[in-house]
């Protein structure tokens, strides 16, 4: 079962760490429970948590030092300080600086539990809301256009892979026969009919990008780690998690990046470039290629080993010449599509030409009054569409 969240847990008292940890962990909470405030910062960012319950007064340092560290480092998690009595004032000092609240000892459990929640409720609104602003301009998810027996097979099949949870699909197709639609379409049976979910959906031409700055855009990198890089950066794998990372044309991946690639998807964790560090990532991986990768992996160009890792469940997708049924529903979508896009009015089009589109046979002709018809099917005067 997929956790609610993760937390992370700081207090050198082993008592409350392992109370607060058995209470979490059977609200359904992935819990990392942590009593060392050594690289206690390093060890925050390689979980990668939502919620950072923190205690106040830790030996050694203390939390607020701590607190500041993670909000200097960018560290995208909320913190929940842990106080007693007499650290209440310095615990609202907290707050102001940059806390999302705090729990005072000792602990009333239902307290914790609800406090918890809302955070977590509030961290998912705020993901919500950025993902929309960022999809307003471009749709993310498109419906299948397609009535061909070949289409309902496979929009079944890609329903049926989402509900199983199938952590990796392959996704095969020439150029243009729309491998990422259907990614897409995937993605969405999984999180996007339960109005409940969210999940992002991060995309990445491998072919688009020299080999120097696809480990970068992948994995991220460290300020300082190359020349030009100057600033931090997270990298697609980290921007996907819980979610999916679509790697298009995957074949074009150097054997270096396909090594890096074949490590998250056995340990679930990446390393940014110049880093030494670890990040835990839960991710559901669509690749896709217009090659035929059993060939590759003969060459020598592709890792036997990655193939078998992603291909759990492969998907063809085949052009639209092997099913012209489709043609006339495409047709009448992107006429719909340009003149709603150009503010025009929509041209006509003829069941003959449909059929003729269906079969293979037609040639285009378009009568004066902008009605498109099949061939030798026209009135009055024409002139080439």
């Amino acid at each position: 079962m997929k956790a609610k969240g993760r937390v992370f847990l700081l207090d050198d008292d082993d008592l409350i760490v392992s109370m607060l940890a058995r209470a979490l962990k059977g609200e359904g909470y992935d819990v990392h429970p942590e009593t060392d405030p050594n690289e206690a910062v390093d060890k925050i960012r390689s979980f990668s948590p939502d919620v950072v319950m923190l205690d106040l007064k830790l030996p050694g340092k203390s939390g607020m030092d701590i607190l500041k560290e993670i909000l200097e480092r960018g560290i995208a998690a909320q913190v929940i300080m842990l106080t007693s009595d007499d650290t209440a004032e310095t615990a609202v000092r907290a707050m102001k600086l940059g806390a999302a609240d705090y729990l005072t000892k000792p602990f009333d459990m239902d307290e914790v539990k609800l406090v918890i929640a809302s955070i977590m409720e509030k961290g998912k609104l705020r993901s919500e809301v950025e993902y929309l602003r960022k999809i307003s301009s471009d749709l993310a998810y498109k419906e299948i256009i397609g009535s061909s027996a070949v289409i309902h097979k496979l929009k079944e099949k890609a329903r049926k892979l989402a509900q199983a949870g199938v952590p990796t699909v392959l996704i095969t197709g020439e150029n243009g026969t729309g491998k990422e639609l259907f990614a897409r379409y995937i993605h969405h049976a999984m999180y996007g009919e339960n109005p409940g979910s969210y999940a992002p959906f991060v995309g990445i031409n491998c072919a688009a990008l020299p080999e120097p700055l696809i480990e970068s855009e992948l994995f991220g990198h460290e300020k300082g780690s190359f020349t030009g890089a100057t600033e931090k950066q997270v990298g697609k794998f980290e921007q996907a998690d819980r979610g999916t990372i679509f790697l298009d044309e995957v074949s074009d991946m150097s054997a270096k990046t396909q090594a890096k690639v074949l490590r998250v998807l056995q340990e679930g964790e990446v390393e940014r470039l110049g880093s030494s560090r670890t990040t835990k990532v839960d991710v559901r991986v669509i690749a896709a290629t217009n090659k035929n990768l059993e060939e590759e992996i003969e060459k020598g160009h592709f890792r036997e080993d990655l193939y078998f890792r992603l291909a759990v469940i492969p998907i063809h997708v085949p052009p639209l010449r092997e099913r012209p049924e489709d043609i006339p529903l495409l047709v009448r979508h992107y006429m719909e599509f340009f003149s709603r896009e150009n503010n025009v009015r929509q041209k006509r089009i003829t069941q003959a030409a449909l059929d003729a589109m269906a079969r293979g046979r037609w040639k285009g002709r378009r009568h004066s009054r902008g009605a498109w018809e099949g061939p030798g099917r026209y009135r009055g005067r024409t002139r080439r569409g």
